[in-house]
């Protein structure tokens, strides 16, 4: 397939918001400034247990090489479902809405939590080109409680969305959450947004009963050319009365070890919310994120009750067909023997309760 002029600029439009490939017009950027750590050098954080992400000349490979097979999707694929969520949640009740791709908004302990929002049309750096939606958000902005937390899981542009969070910022003043140098981004696209930054393993009150823990995820992170795993990345485990919820917004899988090292520190986990999309092809992808085979695999190593597949049917990224992770899930479930109400394929404004 020709590299031509309109493809090049698509691709460097949209890729910050799945392998960070830097969109080439984006200046230096501010960055995170801190001390050495076991997983940040001075200059850049990393993975001990991980492995780099991919180079310009495999993206480049990935995007034009001759044997690309990229799926198709319909140009509109709404979901059956959406949700006007109540004004809170109390007592010992846990409602997750999911808004799409790796959006959730979580109200428990009477608090309303927003994980990772996305409500723009694109995710990319720029609002004409780049990866577009196929469906509405499962809530309307409109129709959002008050909001009183925003967990930001790292930079990438399909979960880290400045146009979003400044929409919030204005009309709800939350908190925001992230792990160490995406509030530099946040702060220095909009003084309003109320961004903290913090390390894996920190563990944040949020009230209301209610901790989240920064918890080690294999990915990694950019949003320009100077930028590349300038800031960290993580996931979380939200304490709740219900019990604890592990949030995997994007990872690989490896060989486990993150998420056998979430159950061996957190204890019982009651719920995983876990991606299952954006994974073709597997020399490319496998990395940096996992395939619903490997989501299943992560449950059975991080133990937990029940799990949710999101990041996926929202946004194409990748190269698998749209409906691809619902089905593939079924049938790795099956393999494994795990009852298929154990894991299940949320679409957008889908609730479920704990």
């Amino acid at each position: 397939m020709p590299i031509t002029r309109r493809r090049l600029f698509g691709l460097f439009a949209g890729a910050g918001a799945l392998v960070g490939v830097p969109s080439l017009w984006i200046s230096r950027m501010k960055t995170y400034d801190g001390p050495v750590s076991d997983h940040f050098d001075g200059l850049t954080f990393f993975d001990p247990d991980g492995v780099p992400p991919k180079s310009l000349r495999e993206v480049l490979r990935w995007q034009f090489g001759g044997k690309r097979q990229r799926a198709t999707w319909p140009d509109w694929a709404p979901s059956p479902h959406a949700d006007t969520p109540p004004a809170r949640v109390d007592g010992d009740k846990v409602r997750l809405s999911f808004v799409g791709h790796a959006s959730w908004l979580i109200q428990a302990g009477g608090l309303n939590i927003l994980i990772d929002p996305v409500w723009s049309e694109r995710v990319s750096p720029v609002s004409f080109a780049g990866p577009k939606r196929h469906n509405d958000p499962g809530i309307a902005f409109e129709k959002l409680p008050d909001i009183d937390v925003v967990l930001v899981s790292h930079g990438h542009y399909d979960h880290l969305d400045i146009a979003t969070l400044k929409r919030l910022a204005k009309s709800h003043a939350p908190r925001v959450v992230t792990p160490l140098g995406n509030d530099v981004t946040m702060r220095s696209s909009d003084a309003a947004i109320k961004a903290e930054a913090f390390d894996w393993h920190d563990r944040v009150e949020l009230g209301g009963g209610i901790a989240v823990h920064l918890v080690p995820t294999r990915h990694w992170t950019a949003r320009g050319v100077f930028d590349r795993n300038k800031s960290l990345w993580a996931s979380f485990v939200l304490e709740t009365r219900a019990g604890k919820i592990y949030v995997v917004c994007d990872s690989g899988y490896g060989d486990g070890r993150h998420f056998r090292r979430v159950a061996e520190r957190h204890g019982k986990l009651r719920l995983a919310i876990l991606p299952i999309g954006a994974y073709e092809p597997r020399w490319f992808m496998r990395d940096q994120h996992m395939n619903p085979e490997d989501a299943v695999k992560a449950l059975g190593d991080c133990g937990a009750e029940q799990a949710l597949g999101h990041h996926h049917g929202t946004f194409q990224l990748t190269d698998e067909a749209i409906d691809a992770p619902a089905k593939a899930l079924v049938e790795a479930l099956g393999a494994a023997q795990i009852p298929q109400e154990r894991f299940v394929a949320m679409k957008p404004g889908q609730v479920v309760e704990i």
